[in-house]
């Protein structure tokens, strides 16, 4: 049987435990073999000062991923060609890792805009999609919701924002619940988001 691979995209601007706790969930409640958390690349044609270099969220991905064997950083995308669209990101994964089976992890916010993907239906011919509860306006098409190849899991509701942590950071918060301890001794060593 094929190792079931989940991919949890993001910036991870900065990661912090609402991802680790999702991650967490989905390897512990779910038939995912490892969940994967693939940092998604500084887009060179938008000018976003408060986004960090590609390798310092690697960096803070890697440090939080230290200590649970089952979710591991990714920088795959990082060599790929600008901008990523999910569906190559897909076939380039499993061009390199044929025996691998790999599943999309999305929020509920992220299901509600899905049909504007790229080749969305390429997607969701080949993968299987675990979508988790977020908040957010708008429905979700009820052909998506009932989708053979799209489940709804109960993961915990985490309303964690990187945005806010980084605000937070810069009004010289202490934020250090809200992040694992070393992506936070990181964070502070590297003196970022101040």
């Amino acid at each position: 049987m094929k190792k079931r691979i989940g991919l949890f995209f993001g910036t991870f601007n900065p990661v912090h435990i609402g991802h680790l706790i999702l991650a967490n969930h989905l390897l512990q409640y779910t038939d995912l073999t490892e969940v994967w958390m693939v940092v998604t690349p500084h887009n060179p044609f938008k000018k976003k000062s408060s986004l960090l270099n590609n390798h310092h969220r690697f960096e803070m991905v890697w440090q939080l991923c230290e200590d649970y064997p089952g979710i591991k950083p990714s920088d795959i995308e990082f060599n790929l060609p600008q901008p990523n669209y999910t569906v190559y990101t897909l076939a380039h994964l499993e061009e390199k890792y044929p025996d691998y089976e790999f599943v999309l992890i999305m929020g509920e916010d992220n299901l509600k805009s899905f049909p504007k993907w790229k080749n969305y239906e390429v997607i969701l011919e080949r993968h299987d999609i675990i979508v988790y509860p977020r908040y957010s306006e708008g429905e979700t098409r009820s052909d998506l919701i009932d989708h053979p190849k799209i489940t709804l899991t109960d993961a915990p509701r985490i309303e964690i924002t990187s945005t806010f942590i980084r605000k937070a950071i810069k009004a010289g918060k202490d934020v250090r619940p809200l992040l694992p301890s070393k992506v936070w001794k990181y964070i502070d060593e590297m003196n970022f988001y101040r």
